[in-house]
């Protein structure tokens, strides 16, 4: 059965490989994609390393990183509550919950939402607004499956239900996350490895009564009436993350955890991620990261670095932890992200 297992880890890594060959960075294909919101980070822990946690990311909050890692949970059931001050006054919300189930594996449900806010309509003849105002709403719906095969290597696999409304078209998609996680890996002590395959699905496309339009059709003696657009479709923000963590004892108390990742995308530059995180007795913790891509050194690229800290503690059974995360950015107020996190 274990050789079955190894054969399966096997295979998903050549397919990665064979997809990452297949599909370089697309910078000159940039803001194509349907749901690019996909892509916003969530939760304090992980971004405060700059995202690079594709192999040490673990519990609830993985569900985003590499759902592999949901399934190295320390607690039985937990809980997330993390809410995000992105940038232009957007807020990105999701909460999760997830239990384990003995013999069988952990399943998480999320729910990952922005808030933007009323937007003024306006029109070619009322450019400074019609007086009515609309309320864009993009939202996704997750249920993801982990099992660990072994006390090293686990799998993990989310299905998100996708939809984004706005005035009066609207759209609706489903993407698949795919992800292994291999500790100890090449038999080195504290060695992890970690691949992501995420938004994996068809194409979306928006549809709806704002598309209908009025026209006339020339050279025929009719009135003007009424026909609908078709809206093009678009690919979802595919991306394959490769990285590798390592755990860096420094005392009996405390241990440096360091972690990098590169991540290719198929409709946008490559980038790669970098990330430290000092911990001490389990309780306290302080974090770094660093993003770029590519093409870093030109205006496309609004992330830099990340900053943040944590702290953990137990109330009789009960694990509560809180995380802040600070990410850099150009051109825009720097994001702050806090959440919260259970443990029973």
């Amino acid at each position: 059965m274990l050789t079955i297992k190894k054969l399966s880890l096997l295979l998903l890594v050549a397919t990665v490989t064979c997809f990452h060959l297949g599909l370089a960075g697309r910078g000159d294909k940039a803001g194509t994609s349907a749901a690019p919101w996909l892509l916003i980070p969530v939760g304090g822990r992980d971004l405060a390393m700059g995202g690079s946690t594709v192999a040490s990311s673990y519990g609830i909050e993985a569900v985003y990183y590499n759902p592999a890692g949901v399934a190295w949970s320390k607690k039985q059931s937990e809980a997330i509550f993390s809410h995000m001050n992105y940038i232009a006054d957007i807020g990105v919300d999701f909460v999760g919950v997830s239990s384990t189930f003995e013999g069988f594996g952990t399943l998480a449900i999320t729910i990952k939402s922005l808030s933007i806010g009323d937007i003024a309509v306006t029109t070619e003849t009322s450019p400074d607004g019609t007086g009515e105002t609309f309320t864009p709403r993009y939202s996704s719906f997750g249920l993801t499956y982990s099992s660990a095969f072994t006390d090293r290597i686990s799998i993990g696999i989310t299905t998100n239900v996708v939809s984004e409304q706005i005035d009066r078209v609207s759209s609706n998609g489903i993407g698949f996350d795919f992800g292994v996680q291999y500790k100890n890996f090449a038999n080195v002590g504290g060695l992890d490895l970690g691949v992501a395959v995420k938004n994996i699905g068809p194409q979306m496309q928006y549809d709806g009564s704002g598309l209908i339009r009025r026209g006339q059709i020339d050279e025929l003696l009719r009135p003007s009436s009424f026909y609908k657009l078709e809206a093009a479709r678009a690919e979802l923000p595919s991306v394959i993350e490769l990285g590798f963590a390592y755990k860096m004892p420094l005392n009996e108390q405390s241990h440096v955890n360091l972690a990098s990742i590169f991540q290719n995308q198929n409709l946008s530059d490559d980038e790669y991620k970098l990330g430290a995180e000092f911990v001490w007795d389990n309780s306290f913790f302080v974090r770094g990261g660093y993003n770029l891509s590519q093409d870093s050194y030109i205006d496309s690229y609004i992330f830099g670095a990340t900053f943040g800290a944590g702290i953990n503690q137990n109330f009789d059974g009960l694990d509560f932890t809180f995380d802040y995360a600070f990410r850099d950015a150009k051109f825009f107020d720097a994001n702050h992200v806090f959440s919260v996190k259970l443990g029973f």
